[in-house]
């Protein structure tokens, strides 16, 4: 078997770690177990899997200091970051405690048997039930909120189906002690083995989605991994979705007032925005569209400024290094100017620096609208707004678009802008930022192709709805249906024929 190793990407150090590569044979007993803990997990009922949510939460917060040290040399994040990081994952293990609580997300409906205008009807009651176990890719650049401890594995617990993360050879370690962590939790309540498993490899993660007890699939990545697991996928003789959160270059738009009301303001934000993480998040801005004229000029200048003075971004890995000085290379030989880019030691590690380039409209490289993962920012200078609707069509979908307005500039023209936007992208922000994904029952994190290759968000209360299936129970016994569709439960909301009934007894939070 194959040694798993670690890299610090600070100073390109590697380490052997105690975890082998999973083989064949332990990978079919992994899914055979997580085949068998689905029962278990179907048992809690949704207050009993909102106490394990609320268990798991806590336990990942009584490991912080422990896990937030493991993640440190194999990520080179911030403490800080990672600290955050950490609380997001408990906080979104708490939100699915609370979407558990409503139970809304079972969307339960009732419809008594009854006489209709194509006769007699029978009684037939729908809600939405688990899929099963649940593969989930874990992410590079965030070891907790997108890997072992994160949102696809809340979501998915939650739901009822137990998860098999394929471990991110960035954070072994990590991801070894997040399960830990996790296992600590699911042995409080007297759970069994294989709730949460990891694998460890590629053919293994590859092996993962083929075995017949997977029945759906979670990735944070890129687009060619999406298509390895994807064409693993299509050998089945069963098909199960993929959810791939992929590849985003989230255009940011400063209208004209924006810029001579701000500037300095907005350079500042898209500045911590596009370099915050070394540029390693799929919400980072990678082209920005900044007028011509004065207020243009001062916007750039001061974002100049600040890229000339920064420091260099630690990158998480070498494939992510490489990828970046190749990708900026490209962008450069299109005939993109380097309008600032601070000289930074080389050293033995992942580190590079961060840049700023510079064109033009009318015309836009296509060079450009490919993502650059990593400390990069494209600045378009445009002449006439009306510029914007061709350069906006050129580049591809996003997660996120943003545009910043100044004074008077809620026009019928800015209505055109957001309009576009709006059909090109998953999340609109308006004057801000798309760094930074709020965990809340609103956010969708999703968008079209090659953002997402699904309607679904991975972020927010509606992330669950991925790993559910409907099914309709037509003239059961009472005894055999589930508690939310007999006739005397009334905790959660529903709709009873035809009509939408709100819970009777007010949801727990």
């Amino acid at each position: 078997m194959n040694v798993v190793i670690t890299v610090d990407p600070r100073n390109g150090g590697r380490r052997t770690t105690d975890l082998t590569e999973t083989d064949d044979s332990r990978l079919a007993e992994i899914a055979d177990q997580a085949s068998r803990t689905a029962r278990w997990l179907s048992g809690l009922g949704r207050l009993g899997r909102a106490g394990l949510l609320d268990a798991i939460a806590a336990s990942m917060e009584a490991c912080r200091s422990r896990l937030i040290g493991t993640a440190e040399p194999e990520t080179g994040l911030s403490r800080p970051r990672l600290d955050h990081e950490l609380t997001r994952a408990a906080v979104q293990f708490r939100m699915f405690r609370d979407v558990l609580h409503d139970g809304g997300y079972v969307e339960a409906a009732i419809d008594h048997a009854a006489d209709t205008p194509l006769g007699p009807g029978p009684d037939v009651r729908r809600m939405l039930v688990p899929l099963g176990p649940v593969a989930v890719f874990g992410a590079s650049n965030f070891p907790f909120a997108f890997s072992v401890a994160g949102g696809d594995t809340a979501a998915a617990l939650a739901a009822g189906c137990p998860v098999v993360v394929k471990a991110h050879p960035s954070h072994p370690l990590t991801s070894h002690a997040s399960v830990e962590a996790i296992e600590s939790a699911v042995r409080g309540m007297d759970g069994p083995d294989g709730v949460v498993a990891l694998v460890y490899g590629q053919q293994a993660g590859l092996a993962l989605v083929r075995h017949p007890a997977i029945r759906a699939a979670a990735l944070t990545g890129s687009v060619g991994a999406a298509r390895a697991i994807q064409a693993a996928i299509d050998e089945r003789p069963d098909p199960i979705p993929l959810y791939g959160e992929l590849s985003s270059l989230n255009p940011i738009v400063v209208l004209p007032g924006a810029a001579a009301d701000r500037g300095d303001q907005i350079a500042e934000g898209l500045f911590a925005s596009f370099t915050g993480s070394g540029g390693q998040l799929c919400t980072k801005p990678g082209l920005a569209f900044v007028p011509a004229g004065p207020g243009g000029d001062r916007l750039v200048e001061a974002l100049r400024t600040r890229v000339a003075s920064a420091g260099g971004a630690v990158l998480l890995n070498q494939n992510i290094r490489d990828a970046f000085l190749a990708r900026a290379a490209v962008i450069e030989r299109a005939g993109v100017r380097v309008s600032a880019r601070p000289q930074v030691p080389s050293g033995e590690g992942f580190t590079v620096a961060p840049a700023l380039l510079e064109t033009s409209l009318p015309g836009l490289p296509a060079e450009i609208t490919d993502e650059c993962f990593g400390p990069l920012l494209v600045v378009v200078r445009y002449r006439a707004v009306a510029e914007l609707d061709a350069a906006l069509r050129a580049v591809p979908p996003s997660l996120t678009a943003s545009v910043h307005t100044g004074p008077g500039e809620g026009t019928a023209g800015f209505r055109r802008l957001v309009d576009l936007l709006t059909a090109r992208s998953g999340r609109v922000v308006f004057d801000g930022y798309p760094t930074g994904v709020r965990v809340s029952w609103a956010q969708h994190h999703g968008g079209p192709w090659p953002s997402t290759n699904t309607v679904h968000t991975s972020v927010g209360a509606t992330s669950i709805r991925r790993f559910l299936r409907p099914l309709a129970w037509q003239d059961a016994p009472e005894w055999i249906l589930p508690e939310e569709l007999r006739d005397d439960f009334t905790n959660i909301p529903r709709r009873v024929d035809g009509r939408l009934e709100p819970a009777v007894q007010p949801v727990r939070r």
